[in-house]
């Protein structure tokens, strides 16, 4: 009967190990799960993974005697919004810098929010594909009938050539997405246009 008191106490320890350890097993995975989205944001932008392409505020230090093909893809998804590019594609040497210009116009009668995500096809140019100057993820809200520019600057890095899987790519496509923000409201009835057609993603 002695040993009651003591067995008791053991117990009480025992289970409060138990419970620090299952608190701190849930911590770390809502930790882990509260990270997972930056840190594969990171791993994109560096690996170009999924067509992911680079963020700089350096130009490239030089430029090759070749030129590449650069195509130019948008769409919306939810946004009343007409999206697309000034011209669907240009020849470029790899190396230089470039800038191109997106209009979007509000096709609905009230104002909208949207932001639009991006890629660049095949997904490992993603690499060397580095922008310079984008609206890509900057919130863009637009009145009733109005346009607005929208500008990217960027270059096709020169060791694209050194990549076995790349160096004898000709054409690469840039496509941004337009999404509706969370929060504005899109008009149900207002068209919501894709603008580029089978055709143009086959390169026609």
């Amino acid at each position: 009967m002695s040993n009651q008191p003591a067995n008791d106490k053991g117990k009480r320890n025992s289970n409060r190990v138990v419970v620090g350890v299952c608190l701190a097993f849930l911590g770390g995975m809502l930790g882990m799960s509260y990270a997972a989205v930056p840190l594969y944001s990171v791993f994109c932008q560096v690996t170009g993974y999924g067509g992911t392409t680079q963020r700089t505020t350096q130009y490239a230090d030089r430029v090759l005697d070749r030129e590449i093909t650069i195509r130019f893809d948008a769409n919306t998804t939810g946004v009343p919004w007409k999206f697309e590019p000034a011209q669907r594609s240009i020849k470029i040497k790899i190396g230089a810098t470039a800038q191109v210009h997106y209009t979007a116009t509000n096709m609905s009668n009230e104002p909208s929010t949207g932001r639009a995500t991006f890629n660049v096809t095949p997904d490992l140019a993603g690499a060397y594909f580095d922008k310079v100057e984008c609206f890509c993820f900057t919130d863009q809200t637009l009145k009733p009938g109005e346009t607005a520019d929208m500008p990217v600057v960027f270059y096709v890095d020169p060791d694209i050539v050194d990549s076995p899987e790349m160096k004898d790519v000709k054409t690469i496509t840039l496509s941004y997405t337009m999404f509706p923000v969370e929060g504005s409201k899109p008009v149900a009835s207002a068209p919501v246009n894709s603008n580029t057609d089978t055709e143009n993603k086959l390169g026609g």
